[in-house]
C-alpha cells in the first residue's frame, strides 16, 4: 500500500518544464496586454479588476491540477483523483479564464477576416457542445485512456484537448465577444447547460456500474486500500455527482435569472399599455 501523507502531498509536485514555462508565457502575455507590466501599471481601458482576478484564478486552477500530487496520484495510483483532475481542467478553469479574457484584447484577433469564419463555426453551439463532449468521451474509452498513462506526449495532448475543447464549450455561456461573437440568450443558456450536463453523466453513470476497466489502475499499488472496483466506482461518481452539482447551480443561477428578465419585461409591457390607455 503506498503512503500518501503529509511528506507525499508535500514532496510530489510533478515541476514539468514546459507546463512551468507555458504557464509563465501565457500570464506575462495577459499582463502585459492589459497593462499590468506596462508603465504605468495601469489597467488599460475596458479592463476590470475582476476580469484580470478571474482569469488569475483560471490559471492556477488549471496549474494545481497539472502540477500538484493530484497529477502523481491520479496517473500512478487512483482513477478517482483522476477524475478530480479532469474536472478542473474542464469545468472550474475555463470558465474562469472566459470570464477573465476582456473583449478589447480578442478583438484583433477574433476579426481578422481569417480567424473570424473558424471562431463562428466552432463557437456555435451545436458544435461547441459536440467537440467537447466527443473529446471527452474518446479519451475515457480504455483503449485511449490507457495509453495517455503510459506514453506521456499523448497524456500533454488529451489535457490540451480538455481545456481547448472547454473552452469552446463554454463559449455560448460566457463569450467576451458580445457582438461579434455572442453568448446564447438566457433561456437558450439554460437549455445548453441542461443538456450540456447529460453527457457527461451518462458517461460517470457507466463508470460507475461498470467492472473495472483501465488496467493500470487494476495493478497499481494501493492507496487509502481503495480497490480498483472502488476506485472505479468514486470516478464515476465524481464525474456524475460533482460534475452534475456545477451545472445543476449554474443553470438556478440562469433560471433565476431568466425569470427576473421575464417579470421586468411583463412590468415594461403593463408600464407602457397603461400610459397607451391615459
Amino acid at each position: 500500500m503506498v503512503d500518501v501523507g503529509l511528506n507525499f502531498w508535500l514532496t510530489q509536485w510533478n515541476w514539468e518544464p514546459s507546463i512551468i514555462i507555458g504557464t509563465a508565457v501565457v500570464l506575462g502575455l495577459y499582463l502585459y496586454a492589459v497593462g499590468l507590466l506596462r508603465k504605468p501599471y495601469t489597467l488599460i481601458e475596458g479592463v476590470k479588476q475582476s476580469q484580470v482576478i478571474s482569469f488569475w484564478l483560471g490559471i492556477l486552477v488549471i496549474f494545481l491540477a497539472l502540477v500538484s500530487p493530484i497529477d502523481e496520484i491520479g496517473d500512478r495510483y487512483l482513477f478517482s483523483m483522476h477524475m478530480v483532475q479532469h474536472l478542473l481542467l474542464t469545468m472550474i478553469g475555463p470558465p474562469l479564464l472566459l470570464l477573465g479574457t476582456p473583449e478589447v484584447l480578442l478583438k484583433p484577433i477574433i476579426r481578422n477576416r481569417l480567424v473570424f469564419p473558424v471562431a463562428r463555426v466552432l463557437t456555435h453551439p451545436l458544435m461547441a457542445f459536440f467537440l467537447f463532449n466527443a473529446d471527452f468521451w474518446l479519451w475515457h474509452a480504455p483503449p485511449l485512456y490507457n495509453a495517455t498513462l503510459t506514453n506521456q506526449n499523448i497524456h500533454i495532448l488529451e489535457h490540451v484537448t480538455f481545456i481547448v475543447f472547454a473552452v469552446i464549450y463554454w463559449w455560448p455561456m460566457f463569450s467576451p465577444m458580445t457582438r461579434d461573437l455572442p453568448r446564447l440568450s438566457l433561456g437558450g443558456q439554460v437549455l445548453y447547460l441542461f443538456l450540456g450536463g447529460m453527457p457527461i453523466v451518462a458517461l460517470g453513470a457507466g463508470l460507475t456500474f461498470a467492472a473495472p476497466l483501465y488496467a493500470p489502475y487494476i495493478h497499481a499499488p494501493r492507496v487509502w486500500g481503495i480497490s480498483p472496483a472502488t476506485d472505479q466506482q468514486l470516478g464515476g461518481l465524481i464525474m456524475w455527482v460533482p460534475g452534475n452539482i456545477i451545472y445543476i447551480v449554474v443553470v438556478s443561477i440562469l433560471f433565476i435569472r431568466w425569470m427576473q428578465q421575464q417579470e421586468a419585461k411583463q412590468r415594461a409591457e403593463e408600464a407602457r399599455q397603461d400610459v397607451v390607455e391615459c
